[in-house]
């Protein structure tokens, strides 16, 4: 019903989509995948700068497919070492964020930064305005189909490295369960994935400083990034 509400936002035949606030059952139906640090780094080096960049990014930050492809280079603070998540994507039709929690911004580790810093490079749409994930099939005036990078580019890399099944909220939950192995602070956890939790165990905690969610992503982004030439 929301794909098909979506269509009618699309086509200018409904304005919004009443479906998106309605509640779901909170009983999941299958456990989510979970890759391990080693698993991001082979998956990483076996990909193409484009893939790389995106899986990165994904993993480094936890952001959700449709957030993913909807940044845009003004969202990427090189000097604050920040990004602005402001709006998502869906079918390529540009709307808000999931909740309120989600538009926070979140840090951009300098691994990542530089990650970007290359993409940026590569790709012709480089304004600030243009699509980080800019498609050349629309002159860059949309973003990539995820799904299709995914199912093209990606699961084949993974299959490969002995990786059977994976998508892009994969990267999101390896995120949450990176984390948690380095011993984050669980508002701190709360914070770098935005979620908007009613629980009052989350609610008591204090307001992470910056600081903390910088470093508790970092330790993330050391576990998968490759060793220095030359290291032991």
């Amino acid at each position: 019903m929301s794909v098909l509400f979506n269509h009618g936002i699309r086509h200018e035949i409904c304005k919004y989509n009443p479906i998106r606030l309605v509640r779901q059952g909170a009983k999941r139906k299958k456990f989510p995948a979970v890759l391990s640090a080693s698993e991001i780094r082979q998956l990483i080096a076996g990909l193409a700068l484009r893939e790389r960049t995106l899986v990165l990014l994904d993993a480094g930050t936890g952001l959700r497919m449709s957030e993913l492809f909807a940044l845009k280079w003004r969202d990427i603070n090189f000097q604050s070492h920040e990004i602005n998540v402001t709006r998502s994507i869906v079918f390529q039709v540009v709307g808000p964020c999931k909740t309120e929690a989600s538009q926070k911004p979140i840090p951009l580790d300098a691994y990542l930064a530089e990650a970007l810093r290359k993409w940026r490079e590569h790709t012709p749409y480089q304004k600030p305005d243009d699509w980080v994930f800019a498609s050349p099939a629309t002159s860059g005036k949309n973003p990539y189909w995820g799904q299709t990078i995914m199912r093209s580019f990606i699961r084949p890399a993974a299959v490969k490295i002995g990786i059977a099944h994976i998508g892009w909220h994969t990267f999101r939950h390896t995120y949450s369960s990176l984390l948690r192995a380095t011993k984050a602070d669980i508002k701190v956890m709360q914070e770098l994935l935005r979620h908007a939790s009613s629980r009052v165990t989350l609610d008591t905690y204090t307001q992470a400083v910056t600081i903390h969610k910088r470093r508790a992503q970092s330790r993330v982004i050391r576990l998968f990034r490759a060793p220095a030439v030359g290291a032991a």
